[in-house]
Formats: structure tokens, sequence, C-alpha cells
């Protein structure tokens, strides 16, 4: 049986992730925080989808308060999904906080992770974001990143460290960077959770500008096969994948859909 690490597994993402992976019969060590960046209820909602599955364990911790080399002794592959997420957000007071989450704890688990001698892969969530204004849509990897927004910068180092640690210490990681991802269990902060929700409640849908931006959206099911993919290809060690359907779809159009 594969023995895995799913951080950040209260949220939208790794939830499915490690639901997934649950429904196969993997072994699942689920770490999350359950922070309150967003109501910690919805967070406790998505772990009790886990729940069920006997091969579902649960570590409510902060990332950087575990023993890392004995949580990763007999694991094969951890998916470092666990971030502090949003754009706005990220500016003035609130920076340290994804220091900390997005920098510090990635480089906490790289370290112990080039002690794992069973560890095959370990699989990073990053964001679309690294590329701020060199973003064009379809992106392709060779663009060089230019983020615009310090949660961009922060995701980018922690890209940069996986690199590192990788080409000094033979750390397998695989890089996801994803693009605008929906589906169940969103966060509330997300831009299909507001438009659902504003629809549900007969209320007006607010938008940021004229609605004519583009986004290339991601379902989070293909997301989740992503994640697999990078955890068991042989070449894609070492690399860093763009998650994304691949098209240009202006706002204003999905809404009227």
């Amino acid at each position: 049986m594969t023995k895995s690490i799913v951080t950040g597994a209260a949220g939208f993402i790794a939830s499915h992730l490690a639901e997934t992976l649950l429904k196969t019969g993997e072994e699942v060590i689920c770490v999350d925080e359950l922070n309150n960046y967003y109501d910690p209820k919805l967070k406790r909602k998505n772990i009790a989808q886990l729940q069920k599955y006997p091969g579902f364990q649960l570590i409510e911790a902060d990332i950087k308060s575990l023993d890392w080399q004995t949580l990763l002794t007999d694991v094969e592959v951890v998916y470092h999904q666990a971030a502090q997420a949003g754009v706005r957000a990220s500016w003035g007071q609130g920076f340290r906080a994804y220091t900390e989450r997005n920098i510090n704890a990635t480089q906490i688990l790289l370290e112990a992770a080039k002690e794992a001698k069973n560890l095959k892969r370990f699989v990073f969530a990053s964001t679309s974001s690294v590329y701020g204004d060199a973003e064009t849509l379809p992106t392709h990897e060779e663009i060089c990143p230019k983020p615009v927004s310090p949660y961009g910068i922060t995701k980018l180092a922690a890209e940069r460290l996986c690199g590192l640690y990788h080409k000094n210490f033979g750390v397998p990681f695989v890089a996801l960077r994803y693009f605008t991802v929906y589906g169940p269990r969103q966060r509330p902060d997300m831009a299909f959770h507001k438009f659902f929700k504003a629809v549900l409640q007969d209320e007006p849908i607010s938008i940021y500008g004229d609605g004519q931006q583009t986004r290339d959206f991601t379902f989070v099911r293909d997301a989740v096969a992503a994640n697999l993919a990078a955890a068991t290809v042989p070449e894609a060690i070492g690399e860093i994948f763009n998650i994304g359907g691949g098209s240009r779809v202006v706002l204003t159009e999905v809404l009227e859909v």
C-alpha cells in the first residue's frame, strides 16, 4: 500500500486529491493547521468527507512545528498543497504569513525530504500568479515569470527552493502551476464561489473591471489528475508544468453560460 502525505488537506484542491488517493486504498496522512484564513467550519466539512476511509489520518498542526524526518520515514509521495493563498491579502502587514507558510514551510519540508530514503516524489503546488505581467493565454512554461504580487513572489521563491534541493540533494520534485481552478469545495473568496452564491441568492454578480478579462479555467478534477501524473511519470522529475485548459475564456462569456 502506497503511503502519501497531503499538506493543506482541508483545502479546496487538496481535499479532492486526498479523497481520490484514499478511494484507491492508499494510506494518506493529511496535514492541515485549519487556520482562519476562511471559515474553519468549511475546512472541517472537507475533512469530514475523508474520515470514512480506513487509510485516513489527520495531523492538525502547523507544518513548521512537526518532526518531518520521522513523518517521512516510510512515505513515498509528498503532495505539498498547503499555502497562504490570496493575491490582494498578500500586501501590507499580511505578508509575513505568506513568507512563513509559502517559503519557510516549504524549506522545512525540503530539508526533511532530502533525508527521506523512501521518498519517490515531492509534488509542489504552485500557481499561475508567478507569471504576473508575463502571462499570456495560453501560457507556456518557457515564459520567464514576472510576478506582480507578494503572493506570486513567495510561490516563485518556493519553486526555486524545490529546484535547488533537486539539483543539490536529488529531491525528486515536480511543480504544478495551477490556472484558475474551480469546482466543489472552492474557497468562499474565489470568483466562482461568489458567482454561484449570487445566482442562488438572486443577487447581482459583482465583477472587477469590465468583465472582458480572460482566464484559463481548470476544473478541480483535472488538477487532481495532474497531481497523480506528477507523482508517477518518471520524466516529470525536476520539471515545472502549467495546469490549465490551454484556452482563453472571457469572463463575461462564462457568466452568460
